[in-house]
Order: C-alpha cells, then sequence, then structure tokens
C-alpha cells in the first residue's frame, strides 16, 4: 500500500505540479505530504497572539523513510520567546470564558467543533491528515487513518451545547432563606500542554480542545519532529471559527518551552510523554502538572484457552501496531502454561514476521536506536533461561536513516523466576523500549501471585489486559492491581485509546486522562464553590460576639 505512495511522492517531488488545490483540500491547507521532498521541504511556523510567525533559525529533519531533509521545523530561540511569555501572562486566573463570564464562548466553540467534524468527514481531508501523520511518523495507513477518525469522533461528541454541559455544576440548599452553595468548574486560565510524536494528531487535538471548552488558553508544544500535523489541523480550526488568539503553538526544543513556562508561570500543566521528563516538570512546578507518563503495559491470559486465532491477532497488534510505538504497546505478556501449550508463542512469531516496511505494518522508530534496542535484546538474553522468540535482529533493504531504530518485531522469552529474581533483573525487564519489542514468560496456576506481585512492582500503572473469560480469575485480577485503563475478557487488549472511554494512568494524584467528559473537566478545570447569602437578615438579629 505504501511503496506505492512512495512512489508517487518521489515522482510528484521531482515534478512539483501537485498542487493542494488539485488534491480538494481547502484553502485553509498549507502542507502536501505528497510533496515534501529535500527539494521542496515544510517551513512550519509558530502561533502567538493570533498570528503565524518564522524564526530566525530551523531544525533540519531527516525523512524518516530515506534521510532525505524534508522539514525544517523552527528552532526557536530563547531569546525569541517574550511574545509567548506574554501572551499567556495576559491571560486572567479566571480564564478565557467560565460559567459566570462570557458563557457565548461555550456555544461559539460548539460551532467550531461542528464544522471541524464537517470538514474531517470529507475523505479528502480525512486522507491529508493520514497522509501527512504517515509522512513525519510513518506507521501502517489503517493506524494513521484511525487516529484522524477518532480524532474526528471526539469531535462529534462535544458539538453544539456538549461544550456548556462540560461546566455543569450543582446546588445544594443553604442553612436559611437567601443562602445557597454551588459548585462550578472553573479554568485554570493561562495553561500549557506537550504532546509526544507518537500521535501527532490525537494526542494534542483532543488534550488543546478539552483545555478550550473549559474556558482556557493553552501554549502548546509538540515534539518538534511531528509539530507540523498540529500546526496544519490549527489552521484547518481557524477557517472553522476559532479565534486566531485562542492557542498558540511553539515549535521546536524541548528546553525552549521550558523557558517559556518558567517565565510565564501556567497555572497547570499537561504533559503525555516520558517519565524523566514528567518528573522533572512536576518538580519545576511544584506539582501543577497532569502526567500521562511511561506505559509499561502487561498482559495476563488466563487460564482458559479459546478463540486462539483471534487472541494471538490481538497479541500482534497490542505489541507491534504503529511498531510499537504506543505508551499503551503491549510490553510483557504473562502467558498462562495453557496457552504456551496451544502455541501461542509460535503463532506470535508467524504473525510478528509478516509485518514488512511494504506496508508499514515495521517502520522507523523514532525514539530508539537500532544499536540501542539489540543492546537492551542482548542483555535480557544473558539472563539464565531467556531466548529469542522472534526478531532481535536489524531490518535489512532500507534507507531508514541512522538517526532512528530499524528492528524485527522482536519478542524476549525470560523466566518468571529470573524476573522476579533481583531489583537487577526486574528493573532490566521492565524497561520500556518505545518500539516493537516485547518481553513474554509463562506461569502455572500455583504462580498467579507472582505474577500480581511483578504487575504491581512496576511503577507505570496505564494500560493493561486480562484475556480470559473465568470470572473469578478475572475479578481477582482486577481486585489485586491499579492499571488506569484496564480490558477484560477474550477480547481483551492494551492498546487502542478511542473516544469512548477513558484512557489514562491510575495510581497518581497527578494522573491525566483523555478522552471524556471526566478527563476534560479533571484536567482542564477546578472545583470552585460560591455561596450565595441574600438574606434576609433575621427581624430579631442580635449582635453577639463569640
Amino acid at each position: 500500500m505504501f511503496s506505492s505512495t512512495l512512489k508517487k511522492v518521489d515522482r510528484v517531488a521531482r515534478s512539483g505540479v501537485q498542487s493542494l488545490v488539485a488534491r480538494s483540500i481547502g484553502s485553509w491547507a498549507k502542507y502536501n505530504p505528497e510533496t515534501l521532498s529535500r527539494s521542496n521541504p515544510a517551513i512550519p511556523e509558530n502561533l502567538v497572539f493570533g498570528e503565524w510567525k518564522s524564526t530566525e533559525k530551523y531544525i533540519e529533519l531527516p525523512d524518516p523513510m530515506n534521510g532525505d531533509i524534508f522539514l525544517k521545523c523552527p528552532d526557536t530561540q530563547v531569546y525569541e520567546i517574550e511574545p509567548f511569555v506574554s501572551s499567556l501572562k495576559s491571560v486572567p486566573p479566571s480564564g478565557l470564558h467560565n460559567p459566570l463570564k462570557n458563557p457565548h464562548r461555550y456555544l461559539k466553540l460548539g460551532e467550531v467543533t461542528t464544522n471541524a467534524v464537517v470538514e474531517l468527514k470529507k475523505e479528502e481531508v480525512a486522507d491529508h491528515f493520514a497522509r501527512l501523520i504517515q509522512r513525519v511518523a510513518p506507521k501502517s495507513y489503517a493506524q494513521a487513518m484511525g487516529e484522524v477518525t477518532v480524532t474526528r469522533i471526539f469531535l462529534e461528541n462535544f458539538c453544539g451545547d456538549q461544550p456548556r454541559w462540560l461546566g455543569r455544576g450543582f446546588t445544594n440548599p443553604g442553612d436559611h432563606v437567601g443562602q445557597q452553595s454551588t459548585g462550578y468548574r472553573w479554568p485554570f486560565g493561562p495553561v500549557a500542554l506537550i504532546a509526544p510524536f507518537n500521535f501527532p494528531l490525537e494526542i494534542p487535538v483532543l488534550q488543546l480542545m478539552g483545555a478550550l471548552y473549559m474556558g482556557n488558553k493553552p501554549l502548546v508544544h509538540v515534539d518538534h519532529r511531528v509539530s507540523i500535523v498540529l500546526e496544519e489541523f490549527m489552521r484547518l480550526l481557524h477557517a472553522c471559527g476559532l479565534s486566531p488568539t485562542d492557542v498558540d503553538i511553539l515549535h521546536g526544543k524541548g528546553g525552549t518551552m521550558g523557558e517559556v513556562m518558567a517565565q510565564a508561570k501556567p497555572r497547570s500543566t499537561l504533559f503525555t510523554g516520558s517519565r524523566r521528563v514528567a518528573e522533572r516538570l512536576a518538580k519545576e512546578h511544584h506539582g501543577r502538572v497532569f502526567l500521562e507518563d511511561a506505559g509499561f503495559d502487561w498482559k495476563i491470559m488466563g487460564p482458559d484457552v479459546q478463540d486462539f486465532d483471534y487472541v494471538a491477532w490481538q497479541c500482534d497488534q497490542d505489541a507491534y501496531a504503529a511498531t510499537g510505538q504506543k505508551c499503551s504497546a503491549q510490553s510483557i505478556l504473562f502467558m498462562h502454561e495453557n496457552w504456551a501449550k496451544a502455541g501461542l508463542e509460535q503463532a506470535i512469531k508467524e504473525k510478528a514476521e509478516k509485518r514488512n516496511l511494504e506496508d508499514l505494518t515495521v517502520a522507523p522508530i523514532l525514539s530508539w536506536t537500532t544499536d540501542a534496542i539489540l543492546d537492551h535484546a542482548q542483555k535480557l538474553l544473558k539472563l539464565p533461561g531467556a531466548r529469542v522468540i522472534c526478531g532481535a535482529e536489524p531490518l535489512t533493504g532500507h534507507t531508514i536513516p541512522k538517526v532512528y531504530g530499524a528492528v524485527k518485531p522482536t519478542a524476549i522469552f525470560v523466566p518468571l523466576d529470573q524476573i522476579l529474581k533481583s531489583q537487577e533483573n526486574f528493573e532490566l525487564v521492565t524497561t520500556e523500549v518505545f518500539g516493537p519489542f516485547q518481553v513474554i514468560t509463562e506461569y502455572k496456576d500455583s504462580e498467579l501471585s507472582h505474577v500480581l506481585e511483578a504487575c504491581e512492582r512496576m511503577e507505570a500503572h496505564l494500560t493493561a489486559a486480562v484475556v480470559s473469560n473465568d470470572i473469578r480469575f478475572v475479578e481477582h485480577v482486577l481486585g489485586n492491581t491499579v492499571n488506569g485503563t484496564t480490558y477484560v475478557g477474550m477480547r481483551g487488549r492494551t492498546t487502542g485509546a478511542p473516544q469512548n472511554h477513558w484512557f489514562g494512568p491510575c495510581g497518581d494524584p497527578r494522573a491525566a486522562g483523555i478522552g471524556t467528559p471526566e478527563a476534560i473537566r479533571l484536567v482542564w478545570s477546578t472545583h470552585r464553590e460560591i455561596i450565595r447569602d441574600w438574606g434576609p437578615v433575621p427581624h430579631n438579629f442580635e449582635a453577639k460576639q463569640t
């Protein structure tokens, strides 16, 4: 599928004749994913105070598929950040709107959202964003289009009156006539949003729209390798009626964003990314953060073996779809001995070996190099009883630049007793490799307590799966674990962050959510209580000091 697209990209890049107009994309679109190339690189722009701005310096980014410079991202310098600092500082703590101020903005944002849905329902517009995602964060077309679809359906959920219903509060009777308490969802005002590379559209759009609905003004920073996608979507939102001053976008390196935040002091920050950066932000901003950081995600296969082909397919998807570059990817598989006897290892191996670069079911790894992944595999293989199930080899016959990783989908078997033998072993095995990499182990009925011990010793509690229709087994596992988004049943999975349920970690008061009204209210608003006490004062009132 994508090999023909690559050939088309190369052909069009040489001729330079295909235009956005020819592709029936609206005038809002600036970038054509089909023509990005060394001779026609994209040059994104910052957005601040409602104006698109260039920068003095740029970061030259290589095409993940062939190494050609195809994108020159603004390398915003510290001496260029004053407008961003001023923009955030200009936002009052009461926000751009709240239940008592500028309530018409709730309706306006519902209208903007409706218009955006209309655009994304156009096949050519959806395809435009899917192709743009593929160019900067290569993944199969189905995975890229899935990201666009989830974004569209999320927006469908918040059209019309839905933004103001997010601000719904409550009232309680008072102690006497004229007194009543009212609870409100109140914005933070100036906020920051930092998003990773792996979902260039879905994560930043769902979070920034939530921020807007609740009355905040967000400064958005997306990983500079993929931030062009969010910029393009912002241009669409402007065409759909969003005020250009409602959102600022800062391209470039994380250090510059950090300096803006240090000076502007946003009242809250949503961060999605690595645990190391998450903890640093929490410290620097005195806990005023919501986090969706690391995701070393486990799957437990129960004793009941059924629907074998489906379960094997889901295991492959969970570990290797989008080349494993999902915070919800299956990192470790606890396989009951019954599944081992049924041949699950071999099924996983066979499916993994079918993945290829031609259709991008395996693709460049943007945050780990080939050497780093293979080195980690070798460390695991030094553990007694460890062995390769599949992969642990570099991809061949490609032009992926060395700055990115290129490895075959990998599964390493490590005995359960070795995983738990020492803290050193445990930390090695539970190191999150953000790529097509998983650890598989096996357990018996008598060893379930050891499996649960391993799950609870992990520090990241994002997603998990319990694959079983044995209700007592499932309920026992659920009652002794904590992961925030847990799928159970024979169709249980670790991946899949659609818009129809909460997605986020658990067990941390800083844990963020995404996708639902509850997530939006939690992350992008705070509780305010107003007690109205109008009187009348009792006619027999006497002023007595106490």
